[in-house]
């Protein structure tokens, strides 16, 4: 099975764009960077060839003897079987962090070959980029961003008619309850295997929720082996606690982050670098307080207080030990943990669109917080996360006082509407909220 992914969309801009640079593709492990390189050059040219320097370090000598891209693709052109032609080949670099010299040969290419499109990516590649030293060329490159699958490209593979059906809205109102049924009969599925690809398709491939978890749990073992080959030895079990003590983290009633609850005593000066690397890994999300939604709001980030989700809900939901059954029952009670992971959802959902803008919640007090508060445009917008249809809470409402924002969103499990600045949207619609804005601002 082949999941499109909506990245797809932004290398065809960046394929036909004047100011096109060697592109670099950044995100967690097993995401699919490589397949979504791969896909893009079967679809879009004539050819694609992809150089891979864990595989294949005999490649890096070539870099090592020239940095003209002249002399660097003959020689590559004895390692592969089809052309290196400008515009008709899409050339990838693989697992470029285990090359320096490639990874400065894109500003090469850039400077001297701008007619050859070349794609690179690298696991951990910024944490290998800050602890190896290396540089990257700055101004030379399109750095892009990728993340795990948005609820929004698992519906398209999973149910298409009501993907097309949401994807098609063009005014917000009840949706039908056949299409809320569906709705969250998919979105509990992708809660259980959350957006890494390889669970996505045994999910939607039917092979057993046994298989989904033997899938989910390689991959947390293969991020525990990348502490041990990407983190200095003394940083090793501070990144390992960091990483285990998530779940114990989003259980709290307030999910700030609390270092005691990593180690008894510990203290941030010693866990500040392991949580820079858990962030340079892509492993995680950090949202910070605000002392107030000001423009920009990266101005008013309170550095001291900050929560911290995964960068997936199937994973953090494997890394917690909870049964896909407790999570498929619109039922179940678990508390505290029932809005960690519905709060981890929306996020994950939410952050693809943000373009790298500040990720934000607000408190006053003990006496009231919205999850998250994003800059969209000229607007500070609050939104708050109900896991069920459960909207009791003052947060919101305290939050409209103080402020009087023109918009405002609560993402829960009822239906959509809008009244007087205040969507009312379904959380699994929390990957379209672009477009719920667009349709907010015509109502205004």
């Amino acid at each position: 099975m082949e999941i499109r992914r909506d990245i797809i969309d932004l290398f065809k801009s960046w394929k036909n764009s004047s100011s096109r640079k060697p592109l670099l593709l950044k995100g967690a492990r097993q995401i699919g960077k490589t397949w979504v390189m791969e896909a893009f050059g079967k679809e879009y040219y004539d050819y694609y060839v992809r150089f891979d320097f864990d595989r294949h370090p005999e490649l890096k000598s070539i870099f090592q003897v020239t940095k003209s891209p002249e002399r660097l693709l003959k020689e590559l052109a004895l390692h592969c079987d089809c052309p290196l032609l400008p515009e008709k080949t899409l050339i990838i670099f693989d697992e470029i962090q285990e090359c320096e010299e490639a990874l400065n040969s894109l500003k090469y290419f850039c400077e001297d070959a701008p007619e050859y499109h070349v794609m690179a990516a690298g696991s951990l590649l910024g944490v290998a980029v800050r602890n190896r030293r290396m540089t990257v060329p700055v101004g030379k490159v399109n750095v892009v961003r990728m993340f795990p699958l948005t609820f929004r490209e698992f519906l398209r593979a999973s149910d298409f008619r009501t993907f097309t059906y949401v994807d098609s809205l063009d005014e917000i109102h009840h949706l039908p309850e056949i299409i809320m049924n569906k709705l969250q009969t998919e979105y509990r599925r992708y809660q259980v295997c959350g957006g890494m690809p390889d669970a996505v398709v045994t999910l939607l491939e039917n092979k057993g929720m046994a298989s989904v978890e033997m899938v989910l749990q390689d991959i947390l073992d293969l991020y525990e082996l990348d502490f041990a080959k990407y983190a200095a030895p003394n940083e090793i079990p501070r990144i390992h606690s960091l990483w285990h003590s998530l779940p114990a983290q989003l259980s709290k009633e307030n999910r700030k982050f609390i270092y005691k609850v990593v180690r008894p005593g510990a203290r941030s000066k010693d866990y500040e670098d392991a949580l820079m690397w858990l962030e340079e890994a892509g492993m995680i999300y950090r949202v910070y307080d605000i002392s107030k939604p000001g423009i920009p709001l990266s101005a008013y980030q309170e550095f001291n207080a900050f929560k911290v989700y995964a960068c997936d809900c199937g994973l953090l939901r494997r890394l917690a030990h909870l049964s896909a059954e407790v999570v498929t029952d619109p039922l179940a009670i678990y508390s505290e943990f029932k809005g960690a992971m519905a709060e981890n959802t929306v996020l994950q959902s939410v952050v693809p669109l943000l373009d790298g803008g500040p990720l934000c919640y607000w408190t006053s007090g003990r006496m009231a917080e919205v999850e998250f508060v994003i800059q969209w445009g000229a607007n500070i917008v609050p939104i708050e996360v109900k896991a069920a249809g459960n909207i009791n809470g003052n947060s919101l409402s305290e939050y409209f006082k103080k402020y009087n924002p023109p918009y405002r969103i609560r993402f829960s499990m009822l239906n959509l509407q809008y009244n007087g600045g205040l969507l009312s949207a379904p959380s699994p619609l929390a990957g379209w909220l672009d477009h719920l804005f667009s349709l907010m601002r015509s109502k205004r």
